[in-house]
């Protein structure tokens, strides 16, 4: 598959063009990327108002990833979120359909603020199992009959899958279901881009989703805020046609192009052997969760390429595991007092799956840890979320905030779930909450 923006960006290098353009540096080495950073200039085309070999370039992941459109976002699946919200408010207003969305609570503080900016309204669902606040385990079953005994159905149901411990939704089985009641399916895939290349594919689009994001920098290897906005067939025309301004109304118009860069010539990658690699390396990291449950461990999530240990079962807390990985030079992507969360890729060689075993290996086995994570507790809202962002707020500890309407727009403990939603009281049981999740104070309404 050829890669046009690279080609582009490597002969404007060759012929040593006098920059008298952004950005400052002039293309002159300091930290050595810099002759690969430009900017829009003639022939390196417009990001959202793509006509050259930017659109040649997302056609090409369009091809890649069986959509309809995918978008470059140089601003991570962030951008994605907001633009997706801004789809679906507006598909809601032209078939005029209340703009209301049903969520698994589990979403990302991004949902969150996108819902603030665009006035959608949401309706949150909660899972029944223990899991902890990044967790929402709702069955395509469950969906279904709350869907049958809405009043009004939401224009759309927002889902993340995969969450951030590995649980993935059954996005056919919902996909399905939405089908059948005429809803949008929307998900946020940002920790599974690599799901499309898989023998099996598990990518949302492929299992039913009308639109999704996927951050490219988080599994695939891509630069850090490299990542997609994917449009399938049967979703409406008007998330294909306005695609483009939406994701212009809250991005930069400063693109990246080291970004651009690595999401371009990672289609020539992926194009190539790339399922190949990807589907031998699954193999390896699933034989790795079964010598290391010989030892005891257990392992949560059915995300293919993540690890996320149920710290608590073997003996010790997922902070206690992280730092006892870090004095062993391996560095986590996440751990709190439940949980270690590794993510790994193809890009992690033999070698270091090897090192990691030996450490976890030499790791004792205690008595296990019987506290549980709590049960996340349905919220009472007081205030609509679009006008908490304008009101005054005072920061208060968590123990005099109990009865007080939460005046951040979202508190989100890592990673980024919110625990509480501004305009949402603040009861005693979400207090404790809080404080089980580190939080010592919280904003409230003044």
């Amino acid at each position: 598959m050829k890669t046009p923006l690279n080609d582009f960006l490597e002969k404007y290098i060759k012929e040593e063009k006098i920059r008298f353009h952004m950005p400052g540096h002039k293309g002159r080495a300091f930290i050595g990327a810099e002759k690969y950073d430009i900017t829009e200039i003639e022939g390196a085309d417009v990001l959202y108002n793509a006509d050259g070999i930017l659109r040649d370039s997302m056609e090409n992941a369009a091809q890649l990833f069986g959509t309809r459109k995918t978008f470059y976002s140089t601003e991570g699946s962030s951008l994605s979120i907001r633009a997706m919200i801004y789809l679906l408010k507006l598909y809601a207003m032209n078939e005029g359909i209340k703009p209301k969305i049903a969520a698994f609570r589990n979403a990302h503080k991004t949902f969150v603020t996108a819902c603030a900016l665009t006035g959608m309204e949401t309706e949150w669902l909660y899972g029944r199992e223990p899991q902890g606040i990044t967790c929402c385990n709702i069955s395509a079953e469950e969906v279904k009959n709350y869907l049958d005994g809405a009043d009004e159905l939401p224009v759309a149901l927002y889902v993340t899958s995969p969450d951030y411990l590995g649980n993935m939704a059954d996005i056919k089985g919902l996909s399905e279901v939405c089908e059948e009641k005429g809803i949008i399916l929307a998900v946020d895939n940002a920790h599974g881009a690599y799901l499309n290349f898989l023998p099996e594919n598990l990518h949302p689009i492929y299992l039913g989703a009308h639109i999704c994001c996927d951050s490219a920098h988080k599994t695939l290897p891509v630069i850090t805020g490299g990542a997609y906005m994917h449009i399938s067939y049967k979703a409406p025309d008007i998330f294909a046609e306005k695609g483009e301004y939406a994701l212009s109304l809250f991005a930069s118009t400063s693109p990246s192009y080291l970004i651009l860069r690595s999401l371009d010539k990672a289609n020539g990658l992926l194009s190539a052997d790339y399922s190949e690699g990807i589907a031998g390396f699954a193999e390896k990291v699933q034989k790795l969760k079964k010598e290391l449950a010989l030892r005891g461990y257990c392992f949560i999530g059915d995300e293919p390429l993540k690890l996320t240990l149920d710290s608590k079962k073997y003996g010790y807390t997922g902070t206690e595991i992280s730092e006892y990985l870090y004095i062993n030079n391996i560095v986590c992507e996440f751990s709190d007092r439940d949980y270690t969360v590794m993510m790994l890729t193809d890009s992690n060689s033999d070698e270091e799956l090897c090192r990691l075993f030996k450490v976890l290996w030499a790791l004792p086995k205690k008595e296990k840890l019987t506290e549980r994570p709590p049960v996340i507790i349905p919220s009472e809202r007081v205030i609509p979320l679009t006008d908490c962002i304008y009101l005054p707020t005072e920061k208060i500890s968590i123990e005099k905030a109990v009865g007080r309407i939460c005046g951040s727009i979202n508190i989100s403990c890592p990673p980024a779930v919110p625990v509480v939603v501004a305009g949402e009281r603040i009861s005693e049981a979400q207090a404790e909450l809080l404080k089980y999740y580190g939080e010592k104070e919280v904003c409230v309404i003044a």
